[in-house]
């Protein structure tokens, strides 16, 4: 991926989620992906990561993020669990517990590590870019309507 050094909000209109895509970027990292109903006031449209969300969003071939940086400011071990989602492939499911068995260190029979796990797909900073939608029975940080959407998009 390019190198983007341009900080701040970027934020584009979806008619397919029928919400507005934004981001926040910093030092070439994406910090945030959230999906509002408006954007915040001082967004610009122009970003190129927004332009491969939507190439995305259009569906009409596989696209990947793997080379986008997202800068992951959650506990190590939040970290560790969101990076191994990010190694779900397009079109892949996963459940909780096979995510946790795919995180180095946890335990997937351990009631603490589930929680962490579940706790970690919740509090997703970048959902579509880390795609939490791909483990099926855990909880989305994206809006419900946005997860089925995406799951949909994949056929899920």
């Amino acid at each position: 991926m390019e190198d983007v050094t341009d900080a701040g909000i970027y934020a584009r209109e979806s008619s397919y989620l029928d919400r507005h895509v934004q981001l926040g970027a910093a030092s070439g990292r994406v910090l945030s992906v959230t999906f509002p109903e408006r954007p915040d006031d001082d967004a610009e449209a122009d970003h190129p990561v927004l332009d491969r969300i939507f190439e995305y969003l259009d569906g009409l071939e596989e696209i990947t993020f793997d080379d986008v940086q997202v800068a992951l400011t959650v506990p190590t071990d939040q970290r560790a669990v969101l990076e191994s989602v990010r190694e779900i492939p397009y079109g892949d499911q996963v459940t909780v517990d096979t995510l946790a068995r795919m995180t180095s260190g946890l335990d997937h029979e351990d009631e603490d590590d589930v929680i962490l796990v579940r706790t970690a797909l919740d509090q997703n900073p970048a959902p579509i870019l880390i795609p939490d939608h791909r483990v099926r029975d855990g909880p989305s940080a994206a809006p419900p309507t946005v997860e089925q959407k995406l799951r949909s998009l994949e056929e899920l």
